[in-house]
């Protein structure tokens, strides 16, 4: 049998492969499984793993990465076409493609004609909220309704990065256990938040191209540049605080506690606060207010003035 395991959820298309890896006799898979790296894909060595007989089971079981995006339009990719006629019943070849598949090839029209083609693309709407339930009861705990879309808010829709932060919640809570809004708000970082902690990287190491990608990359989460520009500032507050209370010797717990901040955050302002000095923050902070009251008067462009900031802060 074909198969070809394609499209963006790269959790969805990994547990798909671990289902087909399982229908092999666990003490014989290691003799009847074979990896094949498809950007070095020799067709000699594809059918002589393809044709080796199975070794105490039913099935051998070949898998093949990234194949169809690597082998060459022409004479390449029509051998390859034409030796997947040949492909024995007592082998299940497996094409899996982490990127985006030309539908057009010979070899996407051949699989989709005669084999079995799996597209994975993230969950959404209900259909992700209730996997999310699901995947949480085989943790052994259980998440209210509002935390599983507080979490849907932070994460995305990725599913082995919501997986990865369900694990960390369900052994913060433990074995029957209830995830509720506040463990998730505690434990898990907004993805939004993150992108920009990376922004205030880039600033506070004056690299100027990164931090106008980051910029660009908060924009394209959807975010408003006036609300950038007002995180902004929320940020800097942070730091300005940060730095005065740990200069007091205080811990980072306990600041996060003085600040009223998740100690994620101020985890991550105390490593940021080293590439400010206080009057660099205090400039910063200052020209942020100017800017925020050029936008609402309308006499600077909320994107001009959010490009501009960054060319300053960087110089």
């Amino acid at each position: 049998m074909l198969y070809l395991l394609h499209g963006p959820d790269e959790y969805q298309r990994s547990q798909a492969l671990l289902r087909m890896r399982a229908a092999i006799p666990a003490d014989v898979a290691d003799l009847n499984i074979t990896y094949l790296d498809g950007r070095k894909l020799k067709l000699d060595a594809l059918a002589a793993a393809c044709e080796a007989f199975p070794f105490l089971a039913d099935m051998r079981l070949v898998i093949v990465a990234d194949a169809l995006k690597q082998t060459k339009a022409g004479k390449e990719r029509e051998d390859l076409r034409a030796y997947l006629e040949r492909v024995p019943a007592t082998c299940d070849l497996v094409f899996v493609e982490s990127d985006e598949v030309d539908r057009r090839s010979i070899l996407f029209t051949y699989l989709k004609k005669v084999g079995s083609v799996l597209e994975f693309t993230p969950l959404q709407g209900s259909e992700l909220t209730r996997w999310v339930y699901e995947q949480a009861q085989g943790l052994g705990v259980v998440i209210e309704p509002a935390a599983t879309q507080r979490l849907i808010e932070f994460v995305g829709g990725e599913s082995r990065a919501i997986i990865n932060e369900l694990a960390k919640l369900a052994s913060y809570v433990g074995r029957g256990g209830k995830i509720r809004v506040a463990e998730v708000e505690l434990l898990v970082a907004d993805g939004q938040e993150q992108n920009l902690f990376s922004f205030i990287d880039d600033l506070s190491a004056r690299r100027l191209g990164a931090a106008l990608r980051g910029a660009r990359m908060l924009l394209e989460d959807g975010q408003a540049p006036t609300y950038i520009l007002f995180m902004l500032a929320r940020q800097i507050r942070i730091l300005l605080g940060v730095r005065e209370l740990a200069a007091r010797r205080m811990r980072a717990d306990e600041i996060a506690v003085e600040l009223g901040q998740r100690p994620f955050v101020i985890k991550k302002a105390m490593e940021q606060v080293r590439g400010f000095d206080a009057a660099t923050l205090d400039r910063l902070h200052d020209r942020l207010l100017e800017l925020d009251l050029a936008t609402k008067t309308g006499r600077i462009q909320a994107d001009v003035a959010l490009e501009l900031f960054v060319s300053e802060a960087c110089r």
